[in-house]
């Protein structure tokens, strides 16, 4: 590593340290103001609510990092050219593909924190946040049940459940229904239930009767107290998938459940979606250096723009990003898309806009 990359490397740390606390602080400030009055009305003390916004810094600083990195690139170049240090390297016979490593080189790095927060850290800081805002600061019991957000679950190829309330744990379900279909889609027969308990031997339904249809003019009733029934669903799939929703999983959670239910033929269109995004998302950073260095360079190949120009362009790309991650993420949870088309959409687009300043850069 010569001593101009180290030079460069370090240059643009810093800047990009001043931008990032700088853009987590504001956002953080933003973030505190529009919440905390209500959080006063609770009277629950000063900690509890400092540590619900030091669980949310995660989750901020993975969605401003990549506009901190579009912006230090911005401004370290405005700085170089500013001082005429692009000039000198240029004129020393350094090509552009060696000025932009250091920039490269740090941006993968800060694709790298940026996954680890994904896959892990982020998922389980919000859940514990939650958790804090819910019992700690709002003062609410421990919730023993609570109402199931997705109440509709597909068991099989050929039947579904529904839910009406889940325990925080999710070993208790309440208000079963088990609706079993036959060819060409026709009820068969309906299980219901007070209740489902998690047990060594599996989901043991109390305090139910099933009900068979055999032809459209009879139906069976028959009633029990107690007993088992198969379902390919654990615990933690209840109180993750059916209370929360992705962004409370974990990578592994993700795979977990989706390779339980793969092989019964299941879509899973939302939660392959988030998936998707949350793994493309941390690569922006590279995608954002690659344009904010067309950017900076594109008018000479030389001489980089104004930093005050270099600021507006960055919240126009910054914006433009965002709007096209919203929408193909939206279509594709929505089934318009494949999901992994919609979870790196942007990263392609923008990556290719990228590539094509670069070529117009004067090399």
């Amino acid at each position: 590593m010569t001593i101009l990359f180290r030079y460069i490397l370090r240059e643009y740390s810093k800047i990009f340290g001043m931008c990032f606390s700088g853009l987590v602080t504001i956002y953080l400030v933003i973030d505190f103001f529009e919440k905390v009055r209500r959080f006063l009305r609770y009277d629950s003390g000063i900690l509890p609510i400092l540590l619900y916004f030091a669980l949310k810094i995660p989750s901020i600083a993975f969605q401003v990092a990549p506009f901190a990195v579009l912006v230090a690139t911005l401004l370290t170049l405005g700085l170089l050219s500013r001082s005429n240090e692009i000039t000198a390297m240029r004129s020393c016979g350094i090509s552009l593909v060696w000025m932009s490593s250091p920039f490269l080189l740090f941006a993968g790095g800060v694709s790298l924190v940026l996954f680890s927060f994904s896959s892990t850290i982020i998922p389980l800081a919000s859940e514990k946040a939650e958790e804090v805002r819910a019992i700690q600061i709002e003062q609410k019991p421990e919730p023993v049940t609570v109402k199931a957000v997705q109440p509709w679950a597909r068991i099989s190829a050929n039947s579904l459940m529904k839910v009406a309330e889940i325990d925080a744990q999710g070993t208790t379900l309440r208000g079963i229904r088990i609706y079993y279909f036959r060819s060409p889609f026709q009820l068969d027969r309906i299980t219901e239930a007070e209740e489902a308990r998690y047990t060594d031997a599996g989901w043991v339904l109390r305090n139910g009767h099933h009900r068979r249809f055999p032809s459209h003019e009879t139906v069976e009733l028959a009633r029990f107290s107690e007993q088992t029934v198969t379902l390919p669903l654990i615990p933690n799939d209840f109180s993750s998938s059916l209370v929360g929703n992705s962004e409370t999983m974990t990578f592994s959670e993700i795979h977990n459940y989706l390779d339980r239910f793969r092989q019964e033929g299941f879509t899973f269109s939302r939660l392959l979606t988030d998936y998707y995004g949350r793994m493309a998302f941390p690569l922006v950073t590279v995608v954002m250096v690659l344009v904010g260095i067309a950017l900076s360079l594109r008018r000479s190949g030389v001489r980089g723009g104004s930093m005050t120009v270099g600021i507006g362009q960055a919240f126009i790309v910054g914006f433009c990003y965002w709007t096209t991650h919203s929408v193909a993420i939206a279509l594709g949870r929505g089934g318009v898309l494949a999901p992994v088309v919609a979870g790196w959409m942007a990263n392609a687009l923008f990556l290719s806009f990228g590539l094509y300043l670069l070529l117009k850069v004067r090399h």
